[in-house]
């Protein structure tokens, strides 16, 4: 499937056809109700105009969720039935491992397993040596969570890569513009597929090439989702992806001597006993605080608002009930 902001462009038995969603789709679909790339939709089609209508999306196995651009309620649906993560980042000034993180906790909460990806590494003057020391720092942020160097331009790191994904299974390529996701993408196929732009100089940041979502079948029986690039991570209900990704300091408090510790000054405080012996990084501490405040504030903008649904819904029905009884009153006058 290809999305596009006019439409849809979806894979069926007979070949590829431009389809939309029905208007009853659109009306009733909640925020993460519209289709989104990996979706097996039903629809119907008009065959000889080679177009669909999509009806109605199966149910999903997983999806990979952020808060919108520059919106504190609206949700984004990046894609879905997404099988590995590849969170991608070049070694160049895009590396920021508080950003890396965001990331991996909306990739475990999605349901997907995260690889972290470093491209690039033909940049430096000697890329083993920086290559071990950022995968090492990556490493650090998340146990058990693979961490992948490659150079497209070098071919290393490609086969590696292209083994993580299995016969059947999707991967979604997440990062910011000009990490080198669609240079990867054209790598797997072994041709020009998707546009491409170098960095911009001045501020060694990317540029937005890929404007669109798209799932590309592999080779090797795979198939993969390239995305416009996402330089922030607003995550919604992501407490059990930010617990994955700090399972070290989410254990932490078990330890301490109270069960209502506020890891300030409390004596026999396991947070601050780690923080004073440099076994937690306060970087790292100061980032999952951040992360559970951004959760919390959700929670209670979630929570106003179903009760602001709910307050209009009674008003509604109480609205209905005294005109009714003005009408009976008038009947039996």
């Amino acid at each position: 499937m290809l999305q596009q902001r006019d439409g849809y462009l979806v894979v069926t038995g007979a070949g590829e056809v431009r389809a939309k969603a029905s208007g009853r789709l659109l009306h009733e679909a909640k925020e993460l109700g519209h289709p989104a790339v990996g979706d097996w939709v039903a629809l119907s089609q008009n065959p000889h105009e080679r177009t669909a209508t999509i009806h109605a999306i199966l149910p999903r196995r997983t999806a990979f969720v952020r808060r919108a651009a520059h919106s504190t309620r609206g949700l984004q649906i990046i894609a879905a039935n997404i099988d590995v993560a590849f969170i991608v980042t070049s070694m160049n000034a895009d590396l920021n491992p508080r950003r890396i993180q965001r990331y991996l906790a909306a990739a475990w909460q999605s349901g997907a397993r995260p690889v972290v990806v470093l491209t690039k590494s033909d940049l430096s003057d000697d890329p083993q040596a920086v290559a071990d020391e950022l995968a090492a720092q990556i490493a650090a942020l998340e146990t058990g969570c693979p961490v992948l160097l490659v150079s497209a331009r070098e071919g290393v790191g490609l086969e590696a890569l292209l083994s993580e994904v299995k016969p059947g299974e999707t991967c979604v390529l997440i990062g910011s513009s000009g990490v080198g996701k669609s240079t990867l993408v054209n790598a797997f196929l072994n041709e020009d597929r998707m546009a491409t732009q170098a960095i911009r100089e001045s501020d060694d940041q990317g540029r937005h090439t890929t404007s669109h979502r798209e799932l590309i079948r592999l080779p090797g029986g795979g198939m993969i989702v390239d995305t416009p690039g996402i330089r922030e991570v607003g995550l919604i209900d992501a407490d059990e992806g930010v617990s994955a990704a700090f399972d070290d300091i989410e254990n932490l408090p078990q330890n301490c001597k109270f069960s209502d510790c506020s890891h300030a000054n409390e004596p026999g405080c396991a947070v601050r006993a780690a923080l004073e012996g440099g076994t937690l990084d306060p970087d790292r501490w100061a980032h999952f605080q951040k992360l559970k405040l951004e959760l919390a504030a959700a929670d209670e903008k979630a929570d106003r608002l179903a009760k602001d649904v709910e307050r209009r819904r009674l008003a509604g029905l109480q609205k209905h009930y005294r005109a009714t009884k003005r009408n009976d009153r008038g009947s039996r006058d």
